[in-house]
């Protein structure tokens, strides 16, 4: 069975923290579907890499997918007054299916409140909003929720998602395929 994630982006994601785990699960054949949160399918990045969305977030049936992939960038800022954006959060968490946060999207799961008794780490500039962030780990897996520092950890982020949806013996394929 092939493998589903959405990524949704708004104008201001970190095209790093979205374009690399989409590159790397693409490349264990994972299908990933990116999805707009704006009024059009053209979404500009916060170094104002423009990206071509598949479709908008609205037209996406949230059972199809395995998991949700949250890029962090100032984006994210805007998304926590997003009432249905963080009502979709809810709703995929509530399905028991795998959330993965990078850079400032942690902050999304803290506003819904996913993120008590867990270990996390997210982008050390977050640290006043979440005080038990453990920002000297590159990436955490904790239950349904995977975390990580950044745009320098894109990577290995990535990476952490292929072997969760994949296994360790594909991620250590694509690893050696880039020479990561």
């Amino acid at each position: 069975m092939i493998q589903k994630v959405l990524v949704p982006l708004a104008h201001g994601f970190e095209e790093i923290e979205a374009t690399c785990p989409i590159d790397l699960l693409r490349r264990a054949e994972v299908e990933v579907l990116i999805a707009s949160c704006e009024s059009e399918l053209e979404v500009c990045g916060r170094s104002g890499i423009v990206i071509r969305a598949d479709q908008f977030l609205g037209e996406s049936d949230l059972i199809q997918f395995d998991l949700l992939v949250l890029p962090g960038g100032p984006a994210v800022f805007e998304l926590r007054k997003n009432e249905s954006f963080l009502h979709l959060i809810k709703d995929f968490s509530d399905l028991q299916r795998p959330i993965a946060a990078i850079c400032a999207a942690p902050l999304l799961l803290h506003d819904l409140e996913l993120l008590a008794g867990k270990k996390i780490t997210g982008h050390e500039s977050i640290s006043n909003e979440l005080p038990g962030l453990h920002s000297n780990q590159a990436v955490i897996k904790d239950g349904k929720i995977i975390t990580s520092r950044g745009a320098g950890t894109a990577i290995e982020f990535g990476l952490s998602l292929v072997e969760l949806l994949c296994g360790s013996v594909k991620a250590e394929e694509i690893r050696a395929s880039i020479h990561a």
